[in-house]
């Protein structure tokens, strides 16, 4: 009787995926070293869901939505550089309409998390500020997230670092298929 596959693993197996064993193959991979690669991507699998898990977490203890999380979170970063906020901004940021942000804006200062000021140097516009409450909160949850994030960093070698930035920027710079423009079996990689 085999061993219920819990963690995914048969799906990240290439050996059991028509197209992907041939790359297998082309590659000469023994056993061990196509194990190695599929803990590799068992690996990042955990980590997608502990980061949405550790994200969902913040947002339900603040009781935002994912933008608005991501809002605050611009606004902090960028504020601490000195540059002043505009909705237009965050808008940009996130990738959203003039109106969409303007709702966020309204229920982000409805629920106390941001007030709008006037901009120092533009007398049209308004600047957004994060409140200190939220501050402190969001520094308490989602920065202590990031400084034990960043403490499994530290603890690695330079080399693990370059090595695990090289993995993660070259699966970042995989291009995006439109896979419905593409013939079947013409797959880049």
């Amino acid at each position: 009787m085999r061993e219920q596959d819990t963690d995914g693993r048969a799906m990240l197996d290439p050996r059991r995926l028509g197209a992907s064993a041939r790359l297998v193959e082309q590659h000469g991979m023994s056993d061990v070293e196509v194990e190695e690669v599929i803990d590799l991507f068992a690996a990042l699998r955990r980590w997608h869901r502990a980061a949405a898990a550790h994200s969902e977490a913040s947002r339900r203890f603040m009781k935002l939505g994912e933008n608005d999380m991501r809002a605050i979170r611009y606004v902090m970063s960028v504020g601490r550089e000195g540059v002043v906020v505009t909705s237009t901004m965050i808008a940009a940021h996130l990738g959203i309409s003039g109106p969409s942000v303007t709702k966020l804006l309204d229920r982000l200062e409805r629920a106390g998390h941001i007030r709008r000021e006037p901009h120092p140097t533009d007398r049209r516009a308004l600047s957004i500020v994060v409140t200190d409450t939220t501050r402190t909160t969001a520094s308490a949850t989602v920065g202590s997230d990031h400084a034990r994030r960043f403490a499994i960093a530290a603890s690695m070698s330079h080399e693990e670092r370059l090595a695990a930035t090289k993995f993660l920027t070259a699966m970042a710079d995989l291009p995006v298929l439109d896979h419905a423009a593409e013939p079947v079996g013409a797959a880049q990689h």
